[in-house]
């Protein structure tokens, strides 16, 4: 027999777990809190081993450094909701970056145009990903690990592996890394895009028609599909919308670097997909979302930042990561156990 979840044997059963039960449940509801206690505890950690690490100057850099890879993360994340896996996240964007700067640079296209032919490839990257996914039937894995090196072959072939310097670059296309105080801290015009981002994002993944539709296919695609979803179009939106955050991540990444390299971000993939993880998003789907991985880049930078200014060699903090993404996967197959 099934309770109503206002009926009093529903609240004797809440009454009857156990504190580890409650928890489990508490961190299926609330799937950004795992990597909020996670993200306080750390910086009270480095905190205490080297007070500058809390310093304004400390934390601007840090917030500037998480900017690129917190930007990829939203559109892994849009593609790991739906139980798809992005590897070619980091290529788009280098080729979106490159091409951008190379029209302007090399070309003399207006910068505003090369800027739109730029976040424009990254669309039609994307969208290319999610047509072999929903067309041709391909899984994701394998679909964005044949377009990772396609993509990474083009911008090699295109630019012959020279980069853009800053000096050839007009400023529309820098500006981005342009910083402007804010009280204390000194923040740069990409990490309000990025902000901006996750406001939007955050808001059509909870508000609209479009955010549920993904989150169900992510849960459940037969049923999502029972329940009229066309979810091949969902499928494909997502990867569209991707690509398109991919672009505009290019335009942030040609602001912090303050030019354009083929070889730029070569850790982007795992990173991205590290900062959705620890941001509590299942890698089997339905489950996580935008703040959670926002918090997932900023832990994982923090760990760089903290261990550097710590004294502690860097294979360390690769070690550290790896063990939070382990934690992190494990944690979520227990919360993905919970009991109604």
């Amino acid at each position: 027999m099934t309770t109503e979840p206002g009926s009093a044997a529903a609240e004797l059963e809440r009454r009857r777990r156990s504190p580890a039960q409650r928890a489990q449940h508490l961190l299926h509801t609330h799937p950004a809190l795992s990597p909020a206690i996670i993200l306080l505890l750390t910086c009270i950690a480095f905190t205490l081993l080297n007070d500058r690490f809390a310093a304004p100057a400390a934390l601007s850099l840090l917030i500037q450094q998480t900017a690129i890879v917190a930007a990829l993360a939203i559109g892994q994340t849009l593609i790991i909701l739906t139980a798809g896996i992005d590897l070619s996240v980091g290529a788009i964007a280098v080729l979106s970056s490159m091409l951008a700067a190379m029209l302007a640079a090399e070309h003399g296209v207006p910068a505003p145009l090369a800027l739109v032919v730029g976040v424009a490839t990254g669309l039609a990257a994307g969208s290319l990903n999610g047509l072999l996914v929903t067309r041709v039937g391909l899984p994701p894995f394998i679909v964005t690990l044949g377009t990772l090196s396609v993509f990474t072959a083009v911008v090699l072939i295109y630019t012959g592996g020279q980069s853009v310097p800053g000096a050839d670059l007009p400023d529309a296309l820098t500006w981005t890394g342009t910083t402007f105080p804010l009280g204390d801290f000194r923040l740069t015009y990409g990490v309000v895009i990025v902000a901006l981002m996750y406001l939007v994002v955050g808001w059509a993944l909870s508000q609209t028609a479009w955010g549920r539709h993904v989150y169900a296919v992510g849960d459940d695609s037969d049923a999502a599909r029972l329940a009229g979803i066309r979810v091949s179009r969902v499928l494909f939106s997502v990867y569209a919308v991707a690509g398109l955050i991919y672009g505009l991540a290019a335009w942030v990444l040609i602001g912090r670097a303050g030019a354009a390299s083929p070889n730029a971000i070569a850790d982007a993939n795992l990173e991205s997909i590290t900062a959705v993880v620890i941001g509590g998003t299942s890698l089997f789907g339905g489950r996580g979302g935008i703040l959670g991985t926002l918090l997932g880049a900023l832990i994982v930078q923090s760990f760089a930042v903290g261990l550097s200014l710590a004294g502690v060699d860097d294979q360390y903090r690769l070690l550290a990561v790896g063990i939070l993404v382990i934690a992190a996967v494990s944690v979520d197959q227990w919360i993905r156990r919970v009991r109604a």
